[in-house]
Parts: C-alpha cells; sequence; structure tokens
C-alpha cells in the first residue's frame, strides 16, 4: 500500500504498498631495380598505397619495409550472469492467497510454473520459506525463489536468513543479488518497475520498511507488481481494497506480468 497507512491483519501490522581472400602467406617483395619494374605492365602498377599496406589476412598486416604486426583486437567473450535470490513478501496461509497485497507471491508462484522449477517447499536452513529450484537444464540461470511466510511487516528477519545461508553457497570470489519482489498500489495493474539505487524509500510498504531495518546497507533490487488502487484515500477503504480476494480480471493482469519480470530479472543478472 502506498501513502501514511496501512491495513490491518490478525497478529500483524499491514504495510502500504508503494513501495546486455586470404592473401599468400609469402608476400611478393617489393619490386628492386628497374629490371623487374620493366616487366609490370603500366596498367598494373602498384599505388604508393598498394605498396605501403598490404592486408594478408587473419588481422596482420604488412607495411613496405616492415614486419608483420599483430592485431590488437581481443575476442569478445559473454559476460557471466549473477546468481539472483528472488524473494517475494506478503502475508501468509488461505486467507490472504491471491490477495492485492500478497500479489509479490502471487507473481512468484506464476514465475516457477512459467520455468518449470520445482514445487515450493519448507527449508528451514533458508529462514523457514518456500523455496524452489531451478531444473539442471534451466535456461534462465542461477536463481533460487523464495516466498516469505512471515506476515508482511515482519518479513525482514527470514528475507535476511535466506539471503545469508545463500550467499554462502555461492563459490568464492563470486558474487549474488537479492532481488524483492512485492505490490506497489501506486502504479496500474500489472505494470511492472524496478528500483536498484541504494536508500531509496519504502514508500510508505512495511513488507520493505521490515527488509530494510534488518538488512541495513546491503543492497538489493526491487520489482514492484501494480496492484492500482481505489478512489479513496481512507485507510479503511484502502485496506480493504488490498486484502480482498483478486477477481478473475486482476488475477489475469497479475499473472500476465510474469514474462515482463522475467526481463527484468535477466537485466538486474
Amino acid at each position: 500500500m502506498s501513502g501514511n497507512q496501512g491495513a490491518s491483519a490478525p497478529k500483524q501490522e499491514m504495510g502500504e504498498v508503494d513501495a546486455v581472400d586470404r592473401a599468400p602467406d609469402e608476400d611478393p617483395k617489393p619490386p628492386k631495380g628497374k629490371k623487374r619494374m620493366k616487366n609490370i605492365s603500366r596498367d598494373a602498377t602498384p599505388t604508393s598505397e598498394d605498396l605501403q599496406s598490404r592486408t594478408v589476412g587473419d588481422g596482420v598486416t604488412r607495411t613496405a619495409g616492415s614486419k608483420r604486426r599483430k592485431s590488437t583486437t581481443e575476442p569478445m567473450t559473454a559476460a557471466r550472469t549473477l546468481p539472483l535470490l528472488i524473494c517475494s513478501v506478503g502475508n501468509p496461509g488461505a486467507t490472504y492467497a491471491n490477495t492485492l497485497h500478497s500479489a509479490g507471491h502471487s507473481v512468484v508462484n506464476r514465475l516457477a510454473a512459467h520455468l518449470g522449477y520445482t514445487q515450493f517447499h519448507k527449508e528451514r536452513e533458508l529462514g523457514n520459506g518456500l523455496v524452489s529450484h531451478p531444473p539442471i537444464t534451466a535456461s534462465s540461470g542461477d536463481w533460487t525463489l523464495w516466498q516469505s511466510t512471515s506476515y508482511m511487516n515482519e518479513s525482514g528477519k527470514g528475507v535476511r536468513a535466506a539471503y545469508t545461508a545463500w550467499s554462502k553457497k555461492i563459490p568464492v570470489g563470486e558474487e549474488g543479488r537479492l532481488v524483492v519482489i512485492y505490490d506497489e498500489l501506486e502504479k496500474p495493474l500489472g505494470v511492472v518497475t524496478v528500483r536498484t539505487a541504494r536508500g531509496a524509500s519504502a514508500k510508505g510498504h512495511n513488507g520493505l520498511k521490515s527488509i530494510m531495518s534488518v538488512l541495513h546497507d546491503t543492497p538489493f533490487a526491487r520489482i514492484g507488481v501494480g496492484i492500482g488502487r481505489p478512489v479513496s484515500r481512507d485507510s479503511n477503504e484502502v485496506a480493504r481494497y488490498v486484502l480482498k480476494k483478486m477477481t478473475p480480471v486482476e488475477k489475469e493482469k497479475i499473472d500476465g506480468c510474469v514474462e515482463e519480470v522475467v526481463k527484468k530479472l535477466k537485466q538486474l543478472g
């Protein structure tokens, strides 16, 4: 939720949501003396440019009176993708499943199905969150999907525990990146936004505030999924809006943004 107010839920503080022709190997020697030059027809008389430079292939250039020079062009190498820990925040349980405030969970569920990942299962080591791993043949890169099992305003501790344990599995000398997917109240339904700047405001979103409060200076990227907002700014109206079950049209819009989310994740990686 966005704004200055939050929705109430049992045992929790509901958060606001805002927030890449080979020439002969032995090149003819330059003509020596007049006799050699007489054997060359006028029409084929070499120009000064021909005598000064002649390419013999493989990036090697020979100039008159000089030795071969190797090209300084280096072969292009493909950039390595960063491992990503992709976390969604929302509210747990059947009561809050498929609500707009848990749109982050809905998107990550859809993402797992879209990528052909394993079914979500609880891993105590990764902050007691629900985890989905890529198949061996995954083409998406080294991504791990993780869902918070805590209420929105308490999700920070789980994210920190998951990220700490996950980071230890990354080979020495490499680095990984944390990405948080959440619902964004101030954006139109299904619109995907990305923020990577450190210290960016949580814009009243209690899930982001909880994460920022425990990660401190640890950088993380955010992918917001727009859920729209009611016309009224009344806190009670906003709470009812974000905690209600998605309509079929709203669900289609949220699930339909998964390809855009994949594109953004690849850019982040």
